[in-house]
């Protein structure tokens, strides 16, 4: 076998040996080491250089770039090893499924995430031109033919370019339906979507995505070493560094490496994810607090002076674990088990260079109708590093837009999609959490979520959130949102009471069920009539 480089692995160590405790020691000695030992001080060496990088102490872009080095040399020597036959390579392939509606921007951004996830990182590395570990399937179901051109058009792009991308079109995911027996398919229906096949579209993010598990299954070769990684399509692969005057995205985090540890060294069948940036819920039960945080901006905004120097550029510490993971955009978060903060959270304003508030009350007033496609001016969730990647916890909602599976956890889908409710996610989740226990399993690589971007509200859509024009101006009509939340939050907790209270391996009763539906919807309905009531004040 050829010599091993571990060059990077030896510049770390010297750079670092003395800002970094214990570095040098959890590096061995390279030089007299076996090659497969060699591997596992990669392993040593990364919580440590992770721990510096987000403790704030240290230089974070120079630590960043020496870690990522590490993981494209580690991955380079394990493949060197595999060649030689010195060591077996059982690392998982992945099968990534981007459920698509009309975003054509998003797009793109989740598929140059992708490709920067590899390419810094180097996972499995690269055979014929293409990163041979991933592939990513784009699953159709806009109802825009600009759009499906243009989504047509990335996947090539991004193909060209070294993934491996197909594009899973609607006349192809209709044949894969027809391919079902009729009476299978009929059962199905609700899970795989009944529409008929001259409008194929918006058939909805679970349907389309389980649909898009048929094509991943053509694509399997080893299920044993498969992994199912489904993403949506407004989600990248880094994560916001809250710190100094501005949000930042970073490609921090090693999706691929830790997820394959983690299927590879436990029972885990479901793998879940959480989100960063934009919040994860309809602005249906956000907007109590998004108007505190509004008129108490506008409070502070009336004593200053038009035409004086902006005073809205304090950066907030968001850095805490009660701004990581505290729902803190949730109206209703002590539903949730999350302590409830009344105290509003101040605005922002991210205009550059010298400005009055004149300019930054204009800026505020572009962005506020953001707020009605997700994004809340003032409470995005940081990311917070809290105890690694390695940990894993005991889940119990499915984050649809991040979450992984084996073969195995693929029967485990969400099956609420056809009632187009919001929290199907988090439904699902407490049944999966009650059968199967630890083998659903949390862990802490969120994913960036962002509800808008550059090419504005047009390429934004949002089920559910209508637009509509009379004769003064446009208005939006979020009726339609409070029904799904409301709906949605009643077949949560009710099934939540349920699990907790009966078998979930046998049909639940149904008057007991008809008893918890009634005691759960009398105390949802005075919380609504609560927050209702705050927001028409």
């Amino acid at each position: 076998m050829s010599a091993v480089d571990t060059s990077c692995l030896r510049e770390c160590i010297a750079r670092y040996r003395d800002s970094i405790p214990g570095l040098a020691k959890a590096a061995g000695e390279p030089g007299t080491a076996s090659p497969a030992a060699i591997v596992g001080h990669y392993e040593r060496c990364y919580p440590l250089l992770e721990e510096a990088m987000w403790s704030g102490q240290a230089e974070f872009d120079a630590l960043l770039g020496c870690y990522q080095s590490l993981f494209r040399e580690q991955d380079a020597l394990i493949r060197q090893l595999a060649e030689s036959g010195a060591l077996a390579d059982e690392r998982h392939h992945f099968i990534l499924s981007i459920p698509v509606a009309d975003r054509p921007a998003h797009l793109r951004t989740c598929l140059e995430s992708i490709l920067r996830q590899c390419e810094l990182f180097g996972y499995g590395g690269k055979a014929g031109g293409v990163y041979s570990r991933i592939q990513v399937v784009v699953a159709e179901d806009s109802r825009e033919a600009h759009n499906i051109r243009q989504h047509m058009e990335l996947v090539e792009e991004y193909r060209r370019r070294g993934l491996q991308a197909v594009h899973l079109g609607q006349e192809e995911q209709f044949e894969l339906l027809q391919s079902i027996p009729q009476a299978t398919r009929d059962r199905l229906a609700h899970i795989l979507t009944s529409q008929p096949g001259d409008r194929f579209y918006l058939k909805g993010q679970a349907a389309n995505r389980n649909l898009s598990i048929l094509k991943c299954l053509q694509l399997t070769g080893d299920r044993d070493r498969t992994l199912y990684y489904f993403v949506d399509s407004d989600e990248s692969f880094c994560v916001n560094r809250c710190s100094g005057r501005a949000d930042e995205a970073v490609d921090a985090l090693n999706y691929f490496h830790y997820i394959d540890k983690a299927f590879r060294g436990t029972g885990t069948e479901l793998l879940t994810g959480k989100m960063v940036g934009d919040p994860p819920v309809s602005p249906s039960v956000m907007a109590a607090n998004f108007l505190d945080d509004v008129t108490a901006f506008f409070e502070r905004l009336s004593g200053l002076r038009g035409d004086g120097q902006c005073r809205f550029h304090e950066h907030p510490d968001r850095t805490g674990e009660s701004h990581a993971a505290g729902a803190i955009y949730h109206d209703m978060a002590g539903l949730f088990g999350y302590e409830n903060k009344n105290a509003a959270f101040p605005y922002r304003c991210l205009l550059e260079g010298s400005h009055d508030h004149v300019a930054c009350l204009q800026a505020f007033a572009q962005r506020l109708a953001a707020f009605f496609f997700g994004e809340h001016l003032t409470r995005k969730t940081c990311f917070s590093y809290g105890n690694g990647f390695d940990e894993l916890v005991p889940a119990r909602t499915i984050y649809p837009g991040n979450t992984i599976a084996s073969y195995a956890g693929l029967k485990y889908i969400i099956p609420f999609g056809h009632l187009r409710l919001r929290m199907s996610g988090p439904t699902a989740g407490r049944l999966i959490a009650a059968e199967i226990g630890e083998r659903f399993a949390s862990v802490n690589l969120p994913h960036l979520h962002r509800r808008t971007n550059e090419a504005g509200l047009g390429d934004a859509f949002r089920p559910g959130v209508e637009l509509t024009q009379d004769e003064a101006q446009p208005r939006i009509d979020l009726s339609d949102e409070f029904e799904r939340q409301f709906f949605g939050d009643l077949l949560l907790f009710t099934t939540e009471s349920l699990a907790s209270q009966a078998d979930v391996h046998a049909p639940f009763g149904e008057t007991r069920v008809a008893d918890i539906l009634a005691e759960r919807e009398a105390e949802l309905l005075a919380l609504y009539r609560q927050k209702h009531d705050a927001i028409l004040e």
